[in-house]
């Protein structure tokens, strides 16, 4: 039997599996035939080692390869803890959850801030320029350009810390980063 229909062999074997398992498991494999190949055993021979199908047996204390990983199951004593425990751990999430969000806000805050301080003092500054006051309106003109420049770079550093906190918060909450 060649290398691909051992592994062939495998995919119909672990098909009831979830797929990043099955993938892992077939991974194994190739790599045990490969190794073994890298010792010098022709390709039949290290099938062969590995061990055909129907003889292999797995070991006593795994998991059926039939039966899919299910989510965690609590010891009743665990579920007494979270219950008694929740005035104290709900209320450190709920408080975290309100500053990660006062964190995002405030940071936007300053954007939004910079940009109103961008048109207002540009459309004063263009009123005081006809109105006769020529330099003081140049002034407030120049002073919301500025701004507006600032609030280009506060919008890069404002994406980035909304992007940090997103990732941050879902790595812990979730144990996921991007995706």
């Amino acid at each position: 039997m060649t290398k691909n229909e051992f592994l062939e062999e495998l995919k119909k074997r672990f098909q009831d599996l979830p797929p990043e398992e099955r993938e892992e498991r077939i991974a194994f494999y190739g790599e045990m035939i490969d190794d073994r190949m890298e010792e010098g055993l022709s390709e039949a021979e290290a099938v062969a080692a590995v061990a055909p199908m129907d003889e292999r047996e797995e070991p006593e204390d795994a998991e059926p390869l039939t039966a899919a990983k299910h989510g965690r199951t609590w010891k009743p004593w665990q579920l007494l803890c979270l219950i008694l425990g929740s005035p104290i751990w709900l209320s450190l999430l709920i408080a975290t959850a309100a500053v990660i969000f006062s964190l995002i806000v405030s940071v936007w805050a300053i954007f939004v801030a910079l940009i109103g301080t961008c048109v207002g003092s540009t459309v004063s500054g263009i009123a005081y320029a006809v109105s006769g006051y020529g330099l003081p309106g140049t002034a407030m003109i120049a002073a919301g350009l500025i701004c507006g420049g600032l609030s280009i770079f506060t919008l890069y550093g404002c994406k980035a810390v909304t992007k940090g906190t997103w990732f941050l918060s879902r790595k812990l909450f979730t144990g996921k980063g991007n995706g």
